[in-house]
């Protein structure tokens, strides 16, 4: 029998007495069945607000998250307290997959965690067809927005994917949101105005200072401040994942208990690492930006940025994985002028050439009216990164140029659990002879046997749902182990359209896109430069006022301040003669200037390496010069 008191839930499953600010009117209007918006800050318990309802309701609860921390987290919080939960991740066997999609079908879960790209996917739709979802939860719900510092395109199907699910109601989260963004979550979500709630961003219990400091000085600055700042979780932020083995392994050499966590890892490694900071009373991570997202340790008592952060809105969450329970602890940024290079260059570095645009507008426009790509071998065709390239398909299909249909997988692997003959005894009839016809239809190799889903279709004359049904039923009842290779994402050619006019809208928002990731990265500057208090200035780039002085920032304590100076130098004289070199050598042939000087500041791009071409040509030459000015010497050159 399901639970009908929210406050007996509340105390019965999770240990609380009382709600949070926010919470109780966040659940209230779930519960009433209406879509909801909570812009809650870094650890005010935004998890709650879709945990208890999902106890309560009658259906199945999604949660939408791409972070895997988030979900491995939460999926243990709830298991412990006997809730039935799952996650689908790519760090999950096969076997488990299995067991989860076993679940689903059986009406045996509560809440499933899924990343966003899952959500469109052709097999998970097809294990929940027909399932009544009572909620769908849309966690760091900022990314839907284009004007937010983490747009992915991905996101804004997810409107479009819960009404092709027929979920009931829908639950954004996010801890950062500014105005313009809160606007979009609110209308592509169909959010009303009396379901959005947002209690505020300030912190009283953390203390922010700011110390920028030259890069040769910053190990001995963090080393002074872990000796004289009280010890207990430890986060340290950089921004490259080199730099996090190098302050990883630094630290530990001075004896403190530190390790390094970034996406180069293995997830094993990463899991670990995690596994082992939950359990420490005195850890210290160093991490890029990923780390720390979702998880849910209440007593990280410092986190030090050693380089700057990339955005205000990265600063605010990062800052917020500290002082979860309520009690004081310790923020400090000592990035200094040295970083805004490197992120400035990963700026450059994102934003393809308009011969880049021009290729994949001239290869979308001349295909037939229905196609499909491999968003892999199109990134590498056109040099256009995978995330840059997805954004601008999602621009053409804004634009009315194409549709994106459902993506799929054009080949199935698999290999028998049990015996073959037995498979298909245990199908009789009609069933049991598309079975033999359809298994027949498969090329053996050594351990596993393949089959090409076009070709089926076309050989057997049937649905292609009805084949993925199939191979998800001897998935789930144990006779096949089945993979999947060869993702395609569908298409919809909708309008031609003249391929130069298509090409310069597209520049324009890349243009944009640019400008507008530079401008938060200056703001950064501006935050730390400003003559005021820091919490303040923070909170009214959320649409907050504070109204007076905070009293916990370093310029409260001391009214003052050291600036970032982040003004833009030209190359050396070594720097301007690598650029020569280069005209000269033209290790990786003709290429633009905007090409050429993301090679020679070591910017990967699907075409150009560092594996494949840096051993032997100048790849990287120039990665602590300023992007721009490399490309502004090779295009007067």
């Amino acid at each position: 029998m399901l639970p009908t008191d929210p406050h007996e839930t509340l105390k019965t499953v999770f240990g609380f007495d009382a709600f949070r600010p926010g919470q109780e009117r966040i659940v209230e209007q779930v519960l009433q069945g209406n879509s909801a918006l909570a812009v809650f800050p870094t650890g005010s318990g935004k998890s709650l607000c879709y945990q208890l309802p999902a106890l309560m309701l009658d259906g199945l609860t999604i949660v939408v998250s791409p972070l895997i921390a988030l979900m491995k987290d939460q999926v243990d919080f709830l298991q412990e307290r006997g809730v039935r939960v799952a996650r689908l991740d790519s760090t999950l066997s096969a076997e488990e997959s299995r067991t989860v999609y076993s679940d689903v079908r059986a009406g045996a879960l509560k809440l499933l965690y899924v990343a966003p790209e899952r959500i469109s996917n052709e097999r998970f739709f097809a294990a929940i067809e027909g399932h009544a979802i009572s909620l769908m939860v849309i966690d760091e719900a900022h990314c839907i927005s284009e004007w937010g510092h983490n747009f992915r395109p991905e996101y804004l199907k997810l409107a479009i994917a819960a009404k092709a699910l027929k979920v009931e109601r829908v639950l954004a989260l996010t801890a950062t949101a500014t105005p313009t963004v809160v606007e979009d979550i609110l209308r592509e979500f169909e959010i009303a105005p009396a379901g959005y709630v947002n209690t505020g961003f300030h912190r009283p219990n953390l203390f922010l200072a700011f110390s920028p400091t030259a890069a040769s000085e910053r190990m001995e600055i963090l080393r002074s401040r872990l000796e004289d700042i009280p010890a207990g979780p430890t986060i340290v932020y950089v921004t490259l994942q080199k730099t996090a083995e190098e302050v990883a392994a630094g630290l530990a050499r001075w004896g403190y208990p530190a390790k390094a966590y970034h996406a180069g890892m293995k997830s094993d490694v990463r899991a670990n690492i995690q596994d082992w900071f939950m359990a420490s009373a005195d850890g210290i991570v160093v991490a890029t930006i990923a780390f720390g997202m979702g998880i849910d340790k209440s007593d990280i008592r410092r986190v030090f940025h050693y380089n700057l952060p990339k955005t205000l809105e990265n600063y605010s969450q990062e800052i917020g994985r500290a002082g979860r329970d309520g009690k004081a602890s310790y923020c400090e940024v000592l990035g200094g002028d040295e970083d805004l290079m490197v992120l400035e260059n990963f700026i450059f570095g994102d934003t393809p050439t308009e011969e880049a645009v021009g290729a994949l507008v001239e290869y979308v426009l001349k295909q037939e009216d229905e196609f499909d790509i491999s968003m892999y071998h199109l990134s590498r065709q056109t040099d256009i990164r995978p995330l840059v390239l997805s954004t601008l398909l999602t621009y053409l299909e804004l634009e009315g140029v194409i549709k994106f249909t459902a993506p799929f997988y054009s080949e199935y692997k698999f290999r028998y659990v049990e015996k073959k003959e037995w498979v298909l005894a245990a199908f009789k009839g009609e069933p049991g002879e598309f079975l033999r016809s359809l298994l027949a239809q498969a090329t053996a190799k050594t351990m596993w046997s393949y089959l090409n889903l076009d070709t089926v279709v076309q050989a057997l004359g049937c649905e292609r749902s009805r084949i993925v049904k199939a191979f998800n039923h001897l998935e789930e009842t144990g006779k096949l182990e089945v993979g999947v290779t060869g993702l395609r994402q569908g298409m919809r050619l909708l309008q031609r359209g003249n391929a130069a006019e298509v090409t310069a809208a597209l520049m324009a928002k890349v243009a944009r896109n640019e400008a507008g990731n530079l401008q938060r990265t200056r703001q950064v500057v501006e935050f730390l430069n400003v003559d005021d208090c820091k919490t303040r200035h923070l909170l009214k780039y959320f649409g907050e006022e504070l109204g007076k002085p905070c009293g916990h920032c370093g310029y409260c304590q001391s009214g003052t301040v050291t600036k970032v100076v982040g003004s833009e130098r030209g190359l050396s004289e070594s720097e301007a003669a690598e650029v020569e070199r280069f005209l000269e050598e033209r290790p990786v042939g003709s290429k633009s200037a905007r090409e050429a000087a993301r090679y020679l500041c070591g910017i990967a791009t699907p075409q150009t390496g560092r594996d494949k071409k840096g051993k032997a040509g100048m790849f990287g030459v120039l990665e602590e010069a300023p992007f721009q000015a490399v490309m502004r010497a090779l295009e007067v050159s």
